[in-house]
């Protein structure tokens, strides 16, 4: 699963941040500034209907954060067949690894699950994001992890969650496996927030749905 994930979102979806200023630390920047990690924290959705939480959430400078460590190292073992799509993602560069972060994940039994992440961005990165497209000809693209290959069918489509965003399916055989991967990214006043799902039978209309609930809870809580 983790692997699957890797390749669909490095593929299709997207990064970016604000390197803070000079002095500035990710988790106390100056008022007026941005949030700080712990108050995304504090504005991550607490349940889910029809999910149990898997671990605890997470916060600090996104590049530390231990589920960005663990995709970032699944993704450097994906080769596609197309390595020009590879670029398709704006990756966090080293400078930006401190922008203040939060994440959280859900879980079903059946193995279908949904990762949040607030991250601070200023209005110009969060526009940049969401217009990202991913380009026609790596919207079909086949990726090799260990001694597996795998094909993968990519869909987006713009949206108004927010004050804008943007929705990302992927759809992934490999084998006789068949999953699906929705990624919702949408930006609002000071923060990028996304929304995965994973799983067999998940839908846009659920990744937009729990984005929607993401974004009201954030709301709700950032003063």
């Amino acid at each position: 699963m983790a692997a699957v994930l890797a390749v669909s979102v490095g593929a299709a979806a997207c990064g970016g941040g604000d390197t803070p200023p000079s002095g500035e630390t990710a988790a106390h920047p100056p008022p007026g500034t941005g949030y700080t990690s712990d108050q995304l924290q504090q504005a991550l959705l607490t349940e889910l209907p029809g999910y149990q939480r898997a671990g605890e959430p997470d916060s600090g400078e996104y590049g530390a954060l231990d589920a960005i460590q663990n995709f970032n190292r699944l993704q450097g073992q994906v080769r596609l067949d197309k390595p020009q799509c590879a670029n398709t993602t704006q990756n966090f560069d080293t400078t930006q690894q401190a922008t203040p972060a939060a994440i959280t994940t859900f879980a079903k039994n059946n193995g279908q699950n949904v990762t949040e992440t607030l991250i601070r961005v200023s209005a110009e990165t969060a526009d940049r994001q969401v217009r990202i497209r991913v380009p026609p000809s790596c919207r079909n693209f086949r990726a090799h992890v260990g001694d597996q290959w795998s094909t993968h069918r990519v869909v987006e489509a713009r949206g108004r969650l927010g004050e804008g965003s943007r929705t990302v399916g992927v759809a992934t055989t490999s084998g006789t496996s068949h999953v699906k991967t929705w990624y919702v990214v949408l930006k609002a006043r000071g923060y990028l927030a996304t929304i995965t799902l994973y799983g067999p039978n998940v839908t846009r209309a659920e990744a937009e749905q729990i984005a929607r609930q993401a974004h009201l809870q954030a709301e709700r809580i950032l003063p």
